[in-house]
């Protein structure tokens, strides 16, 4: 089932001060380093664009589709096509076991369908984008603008596979089964939460892709292995509109001697 997918993919030390010591002791004592701030997750965050708009929106779009086969989601669809086929033989009995008779149960898991479905999350991540377009906040406008790309790169990834596997849902109404659309959409957004504002602000995010995907079983629409591989295709598409921030191409006018020329420039 993961075939067409993995088709998609293929200076000196400066010298030390002596110290006059006014007491011994103090003087003997080690001095403590001062603690250099962690950079590990900023470094990780993507770099804000010096532009937001619908135009860089869209520029960015199609440059997320030029980098969706990279090796990176190379690995992750594999480890996603692993997970999948090993929870195939528990396909046909592990919906029973989520389904309930409990009132409260069903409450709980009757919102998830709204979480997950598409137009709830391109709202949100309209949302997002217009507040800081509006109030003048790139940060917030840049995570709205990934958050929206990774929306449509999870449906550009999503539907064809969905065609090509033809799986017939397990209540029967269609067969639009394999992957999870709802699995694969939270777990993008999840996803690129996680890259702009790390780990621990994207938990609940995490928690609620995990809430809507396990819902979808509950709800008897999806099977094991359609809602591990559908998050696999999410995380691709989350990381793949934030990962090539770094490295990237742009072209700029150059004043040379006697008229001006374009530059090209490699930007990591």
């Amino acid at each position: 089932m993961t075939l067409l997918l993995l088709l998609i993919l293929t200076g000196p030390v400066d010298p030390t001060v002596e110290l006059t010591p006014v007491v011994e002791t103090a003087a003997e004592q080690p001095q403590e380093k001062a603690k250099e701030p962690d950079k590990t997750s900023e470094e990780k965050k993507p770099p804000t664009p010096p532009h937001t708009g619908i135009l860089a929106l869209l520029d960015g779009l199609r440059l997320d589709i030029t980098h969706i086969p990279s090796t990176t989601n190379l690995y992750i669809a594999l480890g996603g096509g692993g997970l999948a086929l090993g929870a195939h033989p528990f396909d046909q009995d592990f919906n029973a076991h989520l389904r309930s008779h409990y009132t409260l149960v069903n409450d709980i898991y009757a919102p998830a369908k709204y979480y997950g479905d598409t137009p709830e999350q391109i709202a949100l991540s309209l949302g997002t984008y217009a507040y800081g377009r509006i109030f003048d906040q790139p940060k917030v406008s840049h995570l709205g603008m990934d958050l929206l790309r990774a929306q449509a790169i999870t449906e550009i990834l999503v539907e064809p596979i969905k065609l090509a596997t033809w799986r017939l849902r397990p209540d029967g109404s269609n067969h639009q089964s394999f992957p999870s659309g709802h699995a694969a959409v939270t777990f993008a957004g999840a996803t690129v939460l996680e890259r702009h504002l790390g780990w621990k602000k994207a938990a609940l995010a995490y928690l609620i892709a995990s809430y809507v995907a396990s819902s979808r079983l509950h709800d008897n629409r999806h099977y094991l292995s359609d809602v591990v591989f559908g998050a696999a295709v999410g995380t691709i598409a989350g990381r793949t509109v934030t990962e090539h921030g770094r490295e990237t191409w742009t072209i700029v006018p150059e004043a040379v001697p006697g008229g001006a020329g374009i530059l090209v420039m490699k930007v990591r």
